[in-house]
């Protein structure tokens, strides 16, 4: 069974090298986000003709995540528990294929410090969606299903995963405090799928900026990950990093990641 998580920084741009990825990869479920756009714009008929169902969760412009599958989908949750007031569109959790996944896109918080204060709003708030996200996945584990929790983290987990960690000082994405949270949910009990299989991370970029020829360079850092639960993590085969897509014209800022589960 291949699984695939990718922020394709806008569905509609994206469309066509989604689909063409897509007919080419094969993958079994694909968790999708950054989809910038609301569910009734979301194209469901063109991705249902390569045999997908779609579970989305938009927003106009912005943020948004979706499932695909080729098995039937039952949506369990379009927010992560935790915040009634919190409309952002971040979090889809389904059943699919015997197993429980989610689509994650967890806040930027840049910028993550102002004048006034240690912490930006924008910074606050990725901490308490993190916690959140620590408290839900640990409720999960009780289920003691397979679970696969996968997306666009915005954490580097380390410093190997970050090109140049003296420029990405101070940054949300390497704190010490986004760093801690991503420890305290993997250590809860899940196996993050692509450095439990690799003896290095280093280089392993997912993520390459579109500005100062970062592609090129290959300036990039690793912020999408695979969290698996114990019953996930047993079955895990393979987990890889496809930068074909990176390269293609109109290319999302994100590349594939893909991990691989026995049947």
């Amino acid at each position: 069974m291949k699984i695939a998580t990718w922020n394709v920084n806008s569905i509609r741009v994206r469309l066509p090298n989604v689909l063409k990825w897509l007919d080419a990869q094969q993958p079994d479920i694909v968790l999708l986000q950054e989809l910038k756009t609301v569910t009734e714009t979301f194209p469901h008929d063109a991705i249902g003709d390569l045999g997908y169902n779609c579970a989305v969760a938009g927003q106009k412009a912005l943020n948004g995540v979706a499932v695909l599958s080729k098995s039937p989908i039952d949506i369990e949750t379009t927010c992560l528990p935790g915040d009634p007031d919190d409309e952002q569109a971040r979090y889809i959790e389904v059943f699919t294929c015997g197993l429980r996944v989610a689509s994650i896109y967890l806040p930027n918080g840049n910028p993550s410090r102002d004048d006034k204060s240690d912490k930006d709003d924008k910074f606050a708030y990725k901490l308490a969606w993190m916690r959140r996200l620590v408290e839900h996945s640990r409720g999960l584990l009780s289920h003691e299903e397979a679970v696969i929790l996968g997306g666009d983290y915005n954490v580097c987990p380390t410093d190997d995963d970050v090109h140049d960690p003296v420029s990405w000082e101070g940054d949300a994405l390497t704190r010490d405090e986004s760093r801690a949270l991503f420890r305290e949910l993997v250590w809860s009990g899940y196996t993050e799928a692509y450095a439990a299989l690799h003896t290095t991370t280093a280089g392993a970029w997912t993520f390459w900026d579109y500005q100062r020829g970062a592609w090129t360079k290959d300036h990039g850092v690793r912020i999408d990950h695979m969290l698996l639960s114990p019953h996930a993590a047993d079955r895990l085969v393979a987990c890889d990093i496809d930068r074909v897509p990176r390269a293609w014209p109109k290319a999302s800022d994100h590349t594939p990641v893909v991990c691989q589960l026995d049947d």
